[in-house]
């Protein structure tokens, strides 16, 4: 078993070292999946968009049932202490969360007023500068707001996806584009995705299959404000094929070029490279938000 990263992890007034046991069998996101969460960046010194992954949060919780018990005010300040517990040059992921405690009527309903919050914090390593990845396609789709509660960053989302990444790794891929349910492009197994074709910039459309992740907002501004032409909308995997550029946003890694789609190679495009320039710009404050 690989070795936990250095962690901090806030509930109920303290702050612990590792990872505190929180839950047990009885509890009702142990075992029916009533819990979700958010996830920020803090690195150089920096948390962009920090107060809208928190204010996400809640409204994550809000569609999966449960009662909201912080403020993202709090949460925000919250992290803000986390943070001074690592060391200046420490990459951290920064992870507030609700789970549903106890069962509600007809016990597969979790009780929102049992809803519990805790806030962890844990080193992770940004990908460095020039890190890519290859893609594939999934044979896994996206589900739909009548099939899955697509509408919150909930844990139980996350199987499908993470079935998705195991398949395209045993064929030796990085990450896996998935379809919804339409059969069009709606995003990776963990982050969104764009294509570059003839200057334009494209990225699939959200209809509600897929996250609509706040690094992809922040990066439709951007480069809008930029001066590129970003279009969102229906997208299939034929258009990724012939695209000319490639690269994936979200929180985990901001911006990553793609290097090869399928049996295609391709370079790291210059627009890639001007997405991760100006969030860079962004979170370090150089550019209006």
């Amino acid at each position: 078993m690989a070795e936990m990263s250095k962690t901090r992890t806030w509930v109920e007034g303290k702050w612990y070292e590792g990872n505190p046991p929180l839950i047990g069998p009885r509890t009702h996101s142990f075992w029916l999946g009533s819990n979700v969460f958010d996830g920020a960046r803090g690195f150089e010194g920096v948390m962009p968009d920090l107060d809208l992954h928190c204010e996400r949060l809640n409204r994550s919780a809000v569609n999966l049932g449960m009662k909201p018990t912080m403020r993202f005010e709090e949460m925000v300040e919250l992290a803000t202490e986390g943070m001074t517990k690592f060391e200046a040059d420490e990459a951290v992921y920064i992870r507030p969360m609700y789970w549903a405690e106890h069962d509600g009527p007809g016990v597969i309903d979790g009780d929102p007023e049992s809803t519990r919050f805790c806030m962890c914090l844990f080193e992770a390593p940004m990908p460095p500068k020039g890190a890519s990845n290859s893609l594939t396609l999934s044979p896994f789709r996206r589900p739909t707001m009548e099939s899955m509660p697509v509408n919150a960053k909930a844990g139980c989302l996350y199987p499908n996806n993470a079935r998705a990444s195991r398949e395209a790794k045993s064929r030796g891929f990085d990450n896996a584009i998935m379809l919804d349910a339409l059969g069009n492009v709606a995003e990776l197994t963990s982050a969104n995705i764009f294509m570059v074709k003839d200057g334009e910039v494209l990225t699939p459309y959200w209809n509600g299959t897929f996250l609509n992740g706040i690094t992809r907002q922040r990066i439709i501004k951007l480069l809008s404000s930029a001066g590129y032409n970003v279009h969102e909308t229906t997208l299939t995997f034929k258009d990724f094929l012939e695209a000319d550029e490639i690269f994936s946003t979200g929180n985990y890694g901001k911006v990553v070029p793609v290097h090869k789609l399928e049996d295609r190679t391709m370079d790291h495009g210059p627009v890639a490279a001007k997405a991760r320039e100006l969030y860079w710009e962004f979170a370090h404050a150089k550019v209006p938000a």
